[in-house]
């Protein structure tokens, strides 16, 4: 399945900000990482059961296993394979505030 889509899905809904992406290999939903303010990508695992993640953060190919905590493989995903380059982390650009880093410290 392709990605959900360029950012997390559910801080798309709320107008939310992420620190990296990640995206599920069962279904293509791309959540934030757990250093995120709503640590989506977690919440999809425990909703789902879906537990393989990819990185969907330019030149990174890594999978995760949410289950067994642990690095694991996964099967080649449909493109696209990160977000766009051009999106920063965190991002998106105009929804990251100016003391982002303080906040993700708590």
């Amino acid at each position: 399945m392709p990605p959900s889509g360029t950012g997390c899905v559910e801080c798309e809904q709320t107008g939310s900000w992420w620190l990296h992406l990640r995206r599920c290999a069962a279904c293509g939903h791309v959540g934030c990482c757990d250093d995120s303010l709503g640590k989506h990508a977690t919440a999809h695992w425990r909703n789902t059961g879906h537990r393989i993640m990819q990185s969907f953060e330019p030149g990174e190919d890594w999978f995760w296993d949410y289950e067994s905590e642990t690095m694991a493989s996964g099967p080649e995903l449909a493109p696209a394979h990160s977000h766009p380059v051009s999106q920063p982390a965190p991002g998106p650009a105009d929804r990251v505030p100016a003391d982002w880093q303080s906040l993700l410290r708590d």
